[in-house]
């Protein structure tokens, strides 16, 4: 029970979740909506007066990768969960090459309740900097397409020069 320890005394601070475990929406961009018949709407009379059918979360809901090594590669993975009724689709719209981020993903359509894995990816590199010998911070928001709006997820680092 989240009110009670484990010796059953009554907690005095709430409970706070890591943050790899909190799934939360992303800050996102609405899409003009579009109807498609062939989208696989559905229409149980329980959730039809819903506006909000399809969803992700991102779990962590930002990557921050810490102190990186010049010319050296980094990696994680973050998971983007559908919490919507609907199954959707999705495509990355692929960072800058100057920001040293690439996304790999599988592309393809997310039922409702699944997951799918993004793996993010960073090359640590300065250009056209001088070497300041201390930290310069990279930050970028990936650009996630869906069918109604557009997902940002934010990337952070410093790079070591």
């Amino acid at each position: 029970s989240l009110k009670v320890d484990v010796t059953g005394q009554t907690r005095k601070e709430k409970v706070i979740l890591p943050s790899y475990l909190q799934g939360r929406k992303p800050n996102t961009i609405p899409n003009k909506k579009i109807e498609d018949p062939a989208s696989g709407k559905v229409t149980t009379s329980s959730i039809a007066t819903r506006q909000d059918l399809t969803s992700f979360h991102f779990i962590p809901p930002r990557v921050t990768f810490g102190v990186l090594k010049e010319g050296c590669t980094y990696a994680t993975t973050v998971i983007m969960k559908n919490v919507g009724v609907n199954f959707s689709r999705f495509r990355v719209k692929q960072p800058p090459p100057h920001t040293g981020l690439k996304v790999m993903y599988t592309p393809g359509p997310v039922a409702a309740g699944l997951q799918v894995e993004l793996e993010i990816e960073i090359f640590a590199m300065l250009l056209g900097e001088k070497d300041t010998g201390g930290l310069k911070e990279v930050s970028h928001d990936i650009e996630i397409l869906t069918e109604t709006e557009t997902l940002l997820l934010p990337v952070k680092a410093n790079i070591l020069c």
